[in-house]
């Protein structure tokens, strides 16, 4: 007679069984032969799968491309056949559901993201070995009908792994997120530390139109708008710049001068504005049109590109805030 035994979940055999089975194919394009070899070492060592690694030109075959969960694409300087192969990729992927990072440069970011507005694309310019992990690891936790508690054990070893990678590359470049830092050392305050809330005004209590204040609906002249971001930008001429670094008002601040002037703002310049890595500033772009504060557009002097203004909530909300703080405040 054989004797039922107890169940025992062997965690160390389970990882190594899913460490061979990793279910995530990726694909790897670009030009760079050491962009290649970089981005499909960094995959393997993270138990991810390569689909395939190959040239650009694989983008403008005419033979069936078969498409990894994750496609990751390298094109620094992208020329009109390519950004047509780009476009055709982009409304693949969104009907597919396929994930995509692509990276390329500050000269080639207007035509690139101009050429990619179907799916869910994760921009990157220049990216260093940490920002391709971090974009393979986002992209890892949204794969279709997945969440990140969703993820199978295999795809979560993945994610890990990846995470070890952009911890071991943040301590070589002088400390991890999270971790205590030194009572001398200056951080960012938490949400907790915030002015509260002043509650609004009665309308007949806002200021009107006329000397010394601004029309409820109107913005505030482009010419003080300039002077409060070379104002901003002035503050790091004497302290380290990334002590104030607030890429969301600094981008508001811009499009609604922008606005003003009645001028559009392109990609690239935006990120300029933005303060922060062009990287850093693409992601802050995505969630603030995903918040429906900014809106992207095609560009009237170039359909292939692609411009940013702010949303009539926004422009509105600009409006309203610099009614409530008057002129005199605003230059400070």
């Amino acid at each position: 007679m054989q004797i039922a035994q107890p169940f025992v979940f062997d965690d160390a055999e389970d990882m190594r069984g899913d460490a061979d089975r990793a279910s995530v194919p990726v694909s790897v394009l670009s030009d760079r032969a050491r962009i290649r070899a970089g981005l499909v070492d960094q995959l393997l060592e993270a138990g991810l799968m390569i689909r395939q690694a190959e040239p650009l030109d694989r983008l403008l075959s005419d033979d069936a491309f078969v498409l990894g969960d994750i496609v990751v694409i390298d094109i620094p300087v992208p020329g009109a056949e390519f950004l047509a192969a780009l476009a055709r990729l982009d409304a693949r992927a969104a009907h597919s559901g396929t994930q995509l990072v692509v990276s390329t440069t500050v000269g080639g970011i207007d035509a690139v993201f101009g050429a990619m507005d179907c799916g869910d694309v994760q921009f990157l310019i220049d990216p260093s070995p940490a920002e391709y992990a971090l974009a393979i690891g986002y992209a890892l936790a949204r794969l279709p009908g997945r969440s990140v508690h969703e993820l199978a054990r295999e795809d979560h070893l993945a994610l890990v792994r990846l995470t070890e990678q952009v911890h071991s590359l943040a301590r070589k470049l002088g400390g991890v997120p999270g971790e205590a830092a030194p009572a001398e050392q200056l951080r960012s305050p938490s949400f907790a530390y915030m002015a509260r809330p002043v509650a609004d005004k009665p309308a007949a209590e806002l200021p009107v139109s006329g000397k010394g204040a601004f029309a409820q609906n109107d913005l505030p002249p482009a010419a003080l708008l300039r002077e409060i971001i070379r104002q901003r930008q002035l503050r790091a001429n004497f302290f380290e710049g990334e002590l104030f670094a607030d890429p969301a008002w600094d981008m508001l601040l811009d499009l609604t001068a922008a606005r003003a002037e009645g001028r559009d703002v392109c990609v690239s310049s935006l990120c300029i504005a933005s303060g922060v890595p062009a990287t850093t500033a693409l992601r802050w772009i995505g969630q603030m049109t995903d918040a429906g504060l900014f809106e992207r557009l095609p560009d009237p002097a170039d359909r292939r590109r692609a411009i940013i203004r702010l949303s009539k909530g926004a422009e509105q909300a600009m409006c309203a805030f610099f009614v409530r703080i008057g002129p005199s405040v605003a230059a400070i």
